[in-house]
């Protein structure tokens, strides 16, 4: 995709909220700004959704619950949503180019997105159809069955880093059990979202069926959690602000999944292939500038090979180079002056304490002198206590540590408040296992770190990481909620 292209995309902005299938003008007409992070300028604006709005999206979505989206069977309901990926691969390219300058990632990372956010509405079409209940041995002149049943209308608050990717993750199963869904997407990115509701609409999904209210997360989101209409809530974010949304939730008595983060590991032993090792363990921190909940912001090296490993982590961390979208560098700006300002605190406290700085990335100098970029820095050996070994920086920021043998590296591993992925590094078997079940993370690799896409892969936490799991299967449950039906047939 051409530079001028990419530079030329602006969406149709401040429409309103997305209900009942049309645009409709918000309560308030207020509206907030939409930044291109590598340009650190505003390009488009999106409506501000009120409590109000918040309330209009809930009674469509009821509505469509109970009329039109609600009637549907399953495979109607899988067709709707395979027919919707196949629209968003047909414009891949439009997709593509809008989640780059939203977001400020790479444009080859945007088309992977754009790749995975149709491959959830596919697979998810695909298993619309396969949930099943059972039957039940009973007592003698009784038949006992269980149906998974939807749970009604399912909030949705989305975060900025894979607004589409997110999207999709969270909604396609929610729908293809059959809820509708309310979603706030985030203020600072989610006009691929925005796009994506409207081609929902074009391949036939019933009014009601899937409604956007954006906004503040202190104002709509808030408002999302809270409202009496909603039957289950699923948040992406902050441990801080998954209290408040389980807290909303518990107020109504409703469940919640929550994916809340990590500080993950990946243990690096002394017979790990250390050539395949390096680019996975660079990737999983640089990855959309380190954005990401799942990055691999800790490098455990075993105390035999640690100088030898970082030395070929520094080799990498110095070629790497951040740039704008149509660059197509390692890695992109991160999304804002708040954020870019959050990462060079980081930077700049474990430098004051005397962390070491063991190699340090460019920017590229012909980028915008106004975007948000940071360079990708690697530190080490960083001591167990310091905030890099256990806070969340959310930035391009990796932290190696040594340790002394396997008790020990699990220890370490285990050794923050998150427990969302970790990476395991080793030939032996044995250890493989061993490890794997004695590092408490929702999802442990072993040789790898990440397995592209994933859909089929269950996803959540532990500890602060949050609770409840998406993707696979596993999401199909999470959204629906099973009911014993008792026959005395006599």
């Amino acid at each position: 995709m051409a530079a001028s292209a990419l530079a030329s995309e602006r969406p149709a902005s401040a429409k309103g909220i997305f209900v009942d299938n049309r645009w409709q003008a918000g309560t308030t007409g207020r509206t907030l700004p939409v930044e291109a992070p590598a340009e650190g300028r505003q390009f488009s604006c999106i409506a501000a959704g009120s409590r109000e709005d918040i309330d209009v999206a809930v009674r469509a979505a009821r509505r469509a619950r109970e009329g039109a989206w609600g009637r549907l069977n399953a495979t109607e309901r899988g067709r709707l949503l395979q027919n919707l990926g196949r629209v968003v691969l047909d414009r891949g390219d439009e997709l593509a180019a809008l989640e780059a300058r939203d977001t400020g990632k790479p444009l080859k990372q945007a088309r992977a997105d754009v790749i995975a956010t149709a491959r959830y509405f596919e697979f998810y079409g695909g298993a619309a159809e396969k949930v099943h209940g059972d039957t039940l041995p009973f007592l003698n002149g009784y038949f006992v069955a269980t149906i998974r049943e939807p749970y009604g209308v399912t909030g949705h608050i989305i975060p900025w880093n894979y607004p589409a990717q997110m999207f999709s993750r969270t909604c396609a199963p929610a729908l293809a059990v059959g809820n509708a869904c309310v979603v706030k997407p985030a203020e600072d990115a989610c006009l691929s979202i925005l796009r994506i509701a409207e081609l929902a609409a074009g391949v036939g999904f019933p009014n009601g069926a899937i409604n956007i209210v954006p906004g503040l997360g202190e104002e709509a989101g808030a408002a999302l959690a809270a409202h009496a209409g909603i039957d289950f809530v699923a948040f992406t974010g902050s441990p801080e602000v998954g209290s408040l949304i389980q807290a909303a939730a518990a107020r109504n008595h409703i469940g919640c999944t929550l994916e809340l983060g990590g500080k993950s590991p990946q243990l690096i032993f002394d017979d790990a292939d250390l050539e395949a090792a390096l680019p996975v363990v660079v990737n999983a921190i640089v990855q959309n500038s380190g954005q990401t909940c799942s990055a691999g912001s800790r490098v455990l090296i075993q105390k035999s090979i640690y100088d030898r490993f970082v030395g070929l982590l520094a080799d990498k961390f110095a070629s790497l180079v951040a740039g704008t979208p149509e660059m197509d560098r390692d890695l992109g700006p991160v999304i804002s002056l708040r954020q870019k300002a959050r990462v060079e605190r980081y930077v700049a406290k474990a430098k004051s304490e005397g962390v070491p700085l063991i190699a340090k990335g460019q920017v590229a100098s012909e980028v915008p002198a106004q975007g948000h970029f940071v360079a990708p820095v690697l530190f080490g050996p960083v001591p167990r206590a310091n905030v890099l070994a256990h806070e969340e920086v959310f930035g391009p920021v990796l932290a190696a540590l040594p340790f002394e043998d396997e008790a020990d590296g699990v220890r370490l591993a285990n050794g923050t408040d998150y427990g969302l992925m970790a990476g395991v590094w080793t030939s032996n078997g044995g250890r493989q296992m061993r490890v794997a079940k004695q590092v408490r993370a929702g999802q442990v690799y072993i040789n790898g770190y990440g397995a592209g896409l994933g859909v089929e892969l269950p996803f959540g936490g532990t500890k602060k990481s949050g609770h409840g799991r998406e993707k696979g299967f596993e999401a199909l449950r999470e959204y629906s909620q099973i009911k014993t039906i008792i026959w005395n047939h006599g």
